[in-house]
């Protein structure tokens, strides 16, 4: 089958699919809407899972796992929260199949007392679990994560950027002031801001959202927010501020230094699998892939070039030495030395997947002491000495991490415009899209207005935003502030 796929500026969302698909990354499955990560694109998420969890556990937070089931009941406890998720849920009503003349059917006997919902997120079943482990400050702050599935019942699905399934982690934390629990809040927004700008080389901007834009039953929500490549922003990872809330739903109170029963604060956070598809969406090109050393499953690979066995056994020589070299220095190595197929072919596979660097060594590279190396994101070839190749590999493993985040940052920054008009709000979003700066009055009512007739929401107001006197582009009423609109995945 043919590598090739159709270009971004063809057809981005087609180039995006073909992709995600002839990358190996993931495949449709049986069940409409959810989809199967295959073990290359599986590879990724582990590199981005290892790495927060150690960013997490180093602030002092600890793993643990919920159910899968929420009793219907729990939901009802925190209206804007039932609210909010009401739609996306599968219940469970029965939990028993039997035999029929037509097949197999759902026994009518075996109906639930209670439905079950699967959950879209765990904040419910959490919180009544933390009511049995908090009584005292002395058992605050509680700082827990899980890594898991959910389910949100999705009609419209994109592999990895919106499935009805996926895998993500969520923490859920609760403290003795509110105060604390906001420290945490931004502190989890850091450590999202840190891994999205150093791993995957992705730039991002913290920011606030709006009332109308932020979690179901949240005092407020943070997030940070990336520029794909065709103008639009992804919400790579939120952070909730949720005050009292479900501690009053759940009567989770303890007893303070002065035994004093006080309700406690909580935070929730929570990144997905659609990072991978940011990845892509980041960084990628019409020849496939392009991935940020750190997150690649395989930073070099070697090929070696031969005629026979020969040929093969001297050559493996130095390719066993360089493999050692490189692993010593901590770099991930795959060696492709099989002839089940050419040299160009994995040549154009492993471009397709995104692999950071080549090496090719042949009978010529044996004369001369080169290796041939290619780098991926430039596309550029040159040839090293075989001495001194390991350093040189690792500097430019450095060089490409950081080279991605650059074109990246340049890239959003070229496609941020500011406006005060809307008129030429709605030519900008309608031409390149992007972000766009402009005033906003506040209100809701115009948030969903601007919505309503351009498809842009507000995506955040940036954390260090100036204050900046002007007037709302869409109902002329003073602002003191510019917003990031952007139409949105």
């Amino acid at each position: 089958m043919s590598k090739a796929i159709v270009s971004r500026e063809q057809d981005y969302s087609q180039w995006y699919n073909e992709l995600v698909i002839k990358a190996g990354l993931a495949d449709y499955s049986a069940v409409k809407g959810c989809m199967v990560i295959k073990p290359y694109g599986f590879a990724i998420w582990e590199r981005m899972q290892r790495a927060l969890d150690d960013m997490f556990k180093n602030t002092g937070h600890s793993n643990a796992y919920f159910p899968l089931f929420i009793p219907k009941s729990f939901f009802s406890k925190e209206a804007a929260h039932v609210e909010g998720f009401a739609k996306e849920c599968a219940v469970v009503t029965h939990y028993r199949l039997k035999n029929s003349p037509e097949g197999i059917v759902v026994d009518e006997t075996a109906k639930l007392e209670e439905e079950l919902i699967i959950r879209p997120t765990s904040e419910t079943i959490i919180w009544n679990t933390y009511r049995g482990w908090i009584q005292s400050y002395r058992d605050l702050p509680l700082l827990i994560n899980q890594w898991a599935n959910v389910v949100r019942w999705e009609m419209r699905t994109r592999l990895f950027l919106r499935t009805t399934e996926f895998l993500w982690q969520e923490g859920h934390t609760a403290h003795a002031t509110s105060q604390e629990a906001v420290e945490e809040t931004l502190r989890i927004l850091d450590i999202y801001t840190e891994f999205a700008e150093k791993w995957m080389s992705m730039p991002v901007v913290k920011g606030v959202k709006t009332a109308n834009e932020r979690f179901a039953g949240a005092v407020d929500t943070y997030c940070i927010e990336a520029l794909m490549q065709d103008g639009k922003a992804l919400q790579a990872g939120t952070s909730h501020f949720l005050g009292q809330n479900f501690a009053k739903a759940f009567d989770v109170k303890f007893l303070n230094k002065e035994g004093k029963s006080e309700l406690v604060w909580a935070t929730s956070w929570g990144v997905s699998t659609r990072l991978v598809g940011a990845l892509i969406m980041t960084h990628s090109d019409d020849d496939g892939l392009v991935l940020p050393p750190m997150l690649a499953p395989h930073e070099v690979i070697i090929v070696p070039i031969y005629r026979d066995e020969e040929q093969l056994k001297k050559i493996m020589e130095v390719v066993s030495q360089i493999n050692s070299e490189l692993t010593k220095q901590g770099i991930r190595v795959k060696i492709d030395a099989d002839d089940k197929h050419s040299p160009g072919w994995k040549f154009a596979e492993y471009e397709l997947k995104g692999v950071p660097v080549r090496l090719a060594i042949g009978p010529k590279d044996l004369e001369k002491g080169t290796v041939e190396v290619y780098r991926r994101d430039l596309k550029q070839k040159q040839f090293v000495p075989q001495d001194g190749i390991a350093p040189h590999v690792k500097n430019l493993l450095s060089q490409i991490q950081q080279s991605l985040y650059n074109k990246a940052l340049a890239f959003r920054e070229q496609s941020t415009v500011k406006v005060d008009d809307y008129t030429t709000f709605k030519e900008v979003l309608d031409k390149k899209g992007g972000f766009v700066l402009a005033h906003w009055d506040g209100t809701t009512e115009t948030e969903e207005k601007i919505k309503e007739e351009t498809k842009a929401t507000i995506r955040c107001i940036p954390m260090d935003n100036q204050q900046e006197e002007g007037n709302c582009i869409y109902s002329g009423k003073p602002s003191k502030q510019r917003v990031i609109f952007a139409k949105a995945y």
